[in-house]
This record gives structure tokens, C-alpha cells and sequence, in this order.
């Protein structure tokens, strides 16, 4: 068999032939038992369904203007300016190069797909070793819907009356702590994977050596033409790469998006399950309601039912800071809380339901699991990072 290929060979019957149809048909045995079984297959179909229409048109949406975005940045040199400008502050701490930092802004402005788009362009690559260029999935999402999540925290204020500025800024501090957190620890596993030496083009490419060519230090590509051809030729280009991009994302978010959802939500609150979307068996919120004792010291909730807001992150950052105006209603959100809130959801901002597809977009599927592990390590540091740098301000 070809040592390339995504296949390996096993015996026709093996343990995982007895074991596997076991743990199956047992999960949806449990969802059919909480839900109903016809409830469970409407609310199965009905999100898949919401999510394709509200979320991954959305995504790809995003994915084809920041794809022009970028593509027209790179082809008139700001990529290659942010690199020298950023690389004395990027490399010691985060360990990419400054390139990197355009990931930060777009996925910031919009959503963790976002980077997606930059690497897609062939000559973004080229500022990256192959060792780096998985952990963008990290540092991208670690700040994925930033300006959403600040927006919508300090909004909050209009339920309470009490102003969350502080609480948002500190919040963000906790962001970047998460972020150094994920990368490095992302870049520690790919670099026994790919070394330190081999430039990502080699590992990740996307044209041939005879279009791209030998670069000498200070030389950068870019297309033939006058200015117009050139302007118009980056944004079809790289809208085009975009719209591939969305499109290869689509079954990640669908099924592991929906399997995170009917996990984690519960029924609406209406009462009993109705099969509509995105009804669910809480069943994360419940395990983590168990683990408040660890939580509480770590991240100083005012209340138990904080905690939900950081486990919803964990499958959709919209979801999760919808649920902070809830306790802001109900007069259970502490400043302490916004601070926490703001990282947690900015850093883990949905990664369970995204990262599988995002590595999966960047031809590393084999390094999923090392980015979730990454991750998760990640946004708990971004939570105690906040609270603990909330309660030391309140003490000067």
C-alpha cells in the first residue's frame, strides 16, 4: 500500500468490529431515551439544517472576503511588512513569525474560519516553517469572534447598569495568555512530527516549484500586469480560494457542530422535547455541574450556573455569551464574571465544532486531536489567567 495514503490495513475482524457497534448503537439508545426517538432524528436533521443555512453560509461568506482580503494584502507586500515589523513581538511569544498576526486580526474581526483564508494563499506559506503553520489553527481561533464577544459583554451593561470595561480589557489580557498558552503547546507537538528546519511549502503544497521558484532574501511574488489587472486578478483569486475553503469545512461543522449541541443543550424552554433544533441532553453542563468544586476556586464564579457559559463556548462562543444575558437578567453576573466570560468564549470560541475542519482544510487531520488537547489546556488558561488578574487589580 501506498505509504502516502490515509488507509491502513487491519484483519477483517478485529476488537474494535465487537466493541464499536456497541458504543453505537448504546449513545443513541441514551439519546432516544432522553429525547424520544422521533424527537432525537428531527432535531438531528433540523440543526444540521440551521447550521448549514445560519452558520456555514456564513462562514463561507467569510471565507471568500477575507480570502480577497488577503490575497490582495499579500500582493502588494503588507503581509511581508507585518512580518518584519511584528517578528521581534511574534516569534518570543507566540513562536511564529509575524506574518502570524494577520491570523489574529481577521479571525478577531470575524470568526475562527477566517484564517483559513490566509493560509490558503500559497505565498502566506512561505513565512512559515512546516512546524508552524498547524498551530495557526490554534492562534486564530484563540481569538475567533473577538470583537463580538467584547461587544457583546460590554452591551451587558444596559441590563445591569454597571459598566464592564475593565472586566472586557482584562478579559481580552486573558485571551492572549490562552492563546501563547495553545501555540506553544501546539508547536511542541508538531515539531517532533515535522521538525524545526522544513518550510511549510514543502510539507503543505499548493504550486509547483516551476511557478513559484527560488525567492532570494528580500524578494517577494507577485502577479504580471498593470496595477488594475493585478488588483483585480488577487481579489478573484483569492475569493476563489476562499469559496474551496468554505466549501471543504462543510461536513466538520455539520457533524461534529451538531453532535456538541445535542450534548450540550437541553430541551427549550418551553418544556418537553419537541424535536426542534438544537434541542439537547445536557449532558456536558451536567458532568462539568459535578466539577464546580475544581471550577469555582479556578475561575471565581458568583454563581453555579456560570459555568454554563464557558462549556457552550466549548461548541459555540454565539450560544455561550447569549447565555451570560440571561444571568444578567436574572442579576447572577458579577464584573468577575465578564472577565472570565470574555476570554473563555474568545479563546475556546466554538473549537470543538471547528477545529476538526479547519485541520482537516490544512491536510494535517492527523494532528486534531494535539490541537484539541492544545486548546483545551489553552482556554482554561485564558479563564484562570482573568479571574486571577481581575481579583489582583480589584486589590490595588
Amino acid at each position: 500500500m501506498n505509504p502516502d495514503s490515509k488507509y491502513t490495513v487491519k484483519k477483517t475482524f478485529s476488537a474494535e468490529t465487537a466493541v464499536f457497534p456497541v458504543i453505537f448503537i448504546a449513545f443513541f439508545a441514551y439519546l432516544s431515551h432522553v429525547m424520544g426517538m422521533a424527537n432525537m432524528i428531527n432535531t438531528i436533521m433540523k440543526t444540521a439544517f440551521d447550521l448549514l443555512i445560519n452558520t456555514v453560509l456564513y462562514i463561507v461568506a467569510v471565507c471568500v472576503i477575507m480570502g480577497a482580503v488577503s490575497e490582495l494584502l499579500t500582493e502588494f507586500g503588507f503581509v511581508a511588512l507585518m512580518d518584519r515589523l511584528l517578528r521581534p513581538l511574534m516569534r518570543p511569544v507566540f513562536g511564529l513569525p509575524g506574518a502570524a498576526s494577520l491570523g489574529i486580526v481577521s479571525t478577531f474581526l470575524s470568526d475562527n474560519p477566517a484564517i483559513l483564508a490566509l493560509t490558503a494563499n500559497p505565498r502566506y506559506k512561505y513565512y512559515f516553517k512546516a512546524y508552524q503553520f498547524p498551530a495557526l489553527t490554534n492562534i486564530g481561533t484563540s481569538f475567533g469572534m473577538g470583537l463580538i464577544v467584547c461587544t457583546y459583554m460590554l452591551s451587558l451593561a444596559s441590563i445591569t447598569g454597571e459598566s464592564y470595561v475593565k472586566a472586557v480589557v482584562v478579559g481580552l489580557v486573558g485571551a492572549t495568555v490562552g492563546a501563547v498558552f495553545s501555540t506553544r503547546i501546539m508547536l511542541h507537538f508538531t515539531k517532533k512530527v515535522y521538525g524545526t528546519e522544513v518550510g511549510a511549502p514543502e510539507v503543505f503544497p499548493s504550486l509547483d516549484d516551476s511557478e513559484i521558484g527560488e525567492l532570494e532574501p528580500g524578494q517577494r511574488l507577485v502577479r504580471k500586469g498593470n496595477l488594475g489587472n493585478r488588483i483585480l486578478g488577487a481579489l478573484l483569486d483569492g475569493g476563489a480560494n476562499g469559496l474551496k475553503l468554505g466549501a471543504g469545512i462543510v461536513p466538520g461543522v455539520l457533524i461534529i457542530c451538531t453532535l456538541v449541541m445535542i450534548l450540550m443543550n437541553g430541551p427549550a424552554d418551553t418544556g418537553p422535547y419537541t424535536g426542534a433544533a438544537y434541542e439537547g441532553v445536557g449532558l456536558i453542563p451536567a458532568i462539568a455541574s459535578k466539577l464546580n468544586f475544581i471550577l469555582e476556586p479556578l475561575f471565581g464564579f458568583s454563581s453555579a450556573q456560570a459555568i454554563g457559559v464557558p462549556v457552550t463556548a466549548l461548541g459555540a462562543a454565539g450560544a455561550a455569551i447569549s447565555l451570560a444575558a440571561g444571568l444578567a437578567t436574572k442579576g447572577m453576573l458579577a464584573a468577575g464574571d465578564v472577565a472570565v466570560f470574555t476570554a473563555m468564549c474568545m479563546c475556546w470560541s466554538g473549537y470543538l465544532s471547528t477545529h476538526t475542519s479547519m485541520m482537516d482544510s490544512l491536510h494535517c487531520k492527523e494532528l486534531t486531536g494535539k490541537a484539541l488537547i492544545a486548546h483545551t489546556i489553552g482556554g482554561i488558561a485564558a479563564g484562570v489567567a482573568a479571574h486571577w488578574i481581575y481579583v489582583l487589580i480589584g486589590l490595588l
